[in-house]
């Protein structure tokens, strides 16, 4: 199988992109490499946040540790919930996270929802963690998607712009990602057929990266609690419904053509952007930090 990945369009070739490596006969995936360094590089980075504005490290990593978990497993139910057309007949496999199958948006509502629980028992407030809390999700979503370059997934539809991205097409992770459009317009190098596509996981990425920069320039002269979580739900749900809508392999939902994430970063928008002139207007912070 070839392991090239081109950007025609910016010169550049990868000729020898691998999905792992084994260590004895145990293979590793870059997937799950670079989920954790993620995760590592995420939560060192609320731990200092968290100490920044007062908050004790050690109740703050118990929290990380916790959510983690839960975000892990909601990231995994959320996907198997509306791919269940794959797992019906052995549902057994669902448990298998060998083989693929995180849905970030499931990993963020899980994890929302483990933090509201875990700041009712601790007794904090739920938005200053939340404002704590976000910059981990985010940093761990810039490095994840790089797992999904390595794994040849997440990729959108066929285009011969300036980012397009050749895949050979014997190394697509599923087959029924690719259209027909993708099919029509094949490029042959050297006797090897790619498709040629949309790097939607560069997109998102890079959209996080920059929503990652904008809100450590802006944290300190927050002018409500919840600014940091409000402006991920309107800011991430905008970059994520046309990402979506790109993509090729949605999830939709059950009965209809509509991606589900498409549907839910719309929520997101509409309900971050109505939470964000709330509190902006009903709850100012009396000093800014």
């Amino acid at each position: 199988m070839n392991n090239s990945i081109i950007f025609p369009n910016l010169h550049i070739t990868l000729d020898n992109v691998g999905k792992g490596f084994y260590i004895g006969s145990f293979f590793i995936a870059f997937y799950g490499v670079i989920i954790a360094i993620g995760m590592l590089i995420g939560v060192s980075f609320i731990l200092k946040e968290a100490k920044r504005v007062g908050f004790n490290e050690d109740e703050f990593l118990d929290i990380c540790i916790i959510t983690i978990i839960v975000g892990v497993i909601g990231a995994r139910v959320y996907y198997v919930i509306f791919a269940w057309d794959y797992y019906k007949d052995n549902p057994i496999s669902a448990l298998n996270i060998r083989q693929g199958g995180l849905a970030i948006y499931g990993g963020v509502l899980f994890g929302i929802a483990c933090i509201y629980v875990l700041s009712r028992i601790k007794k904090l407030n739920f938005l200053q963690v939340m404002d704590v809390a976000m910059f981990g999700v985010i940093i761990g979503q810039i490095f994840g998607r790089w797992g999904n370059f390595f794994n040849r997934e997440v990729f959108g539809q066929y285009t011969d712009g300036l980012f397009a991205m050749l895949l050979p097409i014997d190394a697509i992770r599923s087959q029924s990602d690719v259209t027909s459009e993708m099919l029509t317009n094949l490029v042959t190098i050297n006797g090897v057929n790619y498709i040629s596509v949309h790097p939607t996981f560069l997109y998102e990425s890079m959209w996080n990266l920059g929503l990652l920069i904008f809100l450590l320039c802006t944290r300190k002269k927050k002018k409500f609690d919840g600014y940091v979580f409000f402006t991920y739900l309107i800011v991430y749900g905008a970059g994520r419904f046309w990402i979506e809508g790109v993509r090729t392999d949605q999830l939709k939902l059950w009965g209809t053509n509509m991606a589900v994430s498409q549907i839910i970063a719309g929520i997101s928008v509409v309900v971050g952007s109505g939470l964000f002139l709330y509190y902006l207007k009903r709850h100012p912070l009396q000093n800014d930090k």
